[in-house]
């Protein structure tokens, strides 16, 4: 089921479930009720969960949205890395060039085809994708510089390989869902209990009434829905893409 439809589909539930329980809720009050005589202390304190969850959501939000950004910055500078190993080793032999350069790709293509699903999917990376970059790196390490301008080379590389090392574990440490279950227990209770306020409001019946309940519902739904999806930074809807791998490397196909 796409994403986008089971937002819509939840938003649609939370609206419904207000409206019925509204309904529900008037024709079981009794004959003398007055609606207008909620306490102020029922409304202050109604503001001021109101106020704290969103300033909860609000944090969630900004959390993950965060963690997304960091996921797109490890793939660009592992990227990037890449790329200055296959344009650094030009003062190389044509062979041993020619090696690293076809390593490299052979990794790439591996990580935007075959490593890219297998994160998305099940939240790793692949055996495959580690045994491709150590080519690259024994391809690097363990070539014997010649002269004094492959010797100047040598060492920039070895720090590229390392950089793209580092960059490939925090991509792998990015994968999973950033938030922890008690913080969604958090967000979940929190919508129960701000939407369950509204109730002890005492609202009536009225069109306007029912519509303002539903819109206020719809839209913690979505807010729910936003940091759900930006949970996880390399699946789902908004997810970090490959972009830089397939910028640098055009000829690889993702």
């Amino acid at each position: 089921m796409a994403e986008w439809l089971v937002l819509t589909l939840a938003m649609l539930a939370a609206c419904a479930v207000v409206v019925v329980v509204t309904l529900v809720r008037h024709r079981t009050a009794s004959d003398d009720e007055d609606p207008s005589e909620t306490p102020d202390v029922i409304e202050y304190m109604t503001m001021w969960i109101g106020v704290v969850y969103a300033i909860v959501l609000g944090l969630a939000i900004a959390g993950v949205w965060e963690a997304r950004s960091a996921a797109q910055d490890h793939v660009q500078t592992e990227a990037v890395a890449l790329h200055e190993i296959s344009e650094r080793v030009r003062v190389y032999p044509p062979e041993v060039r020619d090696r690293i350069r076809d390593d490299v790709n052979a990794y790439v293509g591996h990580v935007v085809t075959t490593e890219w699903k297998t994160m998305a999917d099940h939240g790793r990376v692949t055996e495959r994708g580690t045994e491709l970059l150590d080519r690259v790196r024994a391809d690097v390490t363990d070539y014997e510089p010649r002269t004094d301008f492959e010797a100047q080379a040598y060492q920039p590389l070895l720090d590229q390989v390392t950089a793209a090392d580092q960059a490939r574990i925090a991509r792998s440490e990015s994968t999973g869902a950033t938030m922890p279950g008690v913080v969604w227990f958090g967000l979940i209770a929190g919508a129960v209990v701000t939407i369950g306020m509204v109730f002890a409001l005492q609202i009536r019946r009225t069109a306007r009434e029912l519509v303002l309940a539903g819109l206020f519902s719809a839209l913690i739904a979505f807010l729910l829905f936003l940091i759900w999806d930006f949970d996880a930074p390399f699946s789902r809807g908004i997810a970090a893409s490959t972009e830089p791998f397939l910028n640098l490397f055009p000829g690889v196909e993702g």
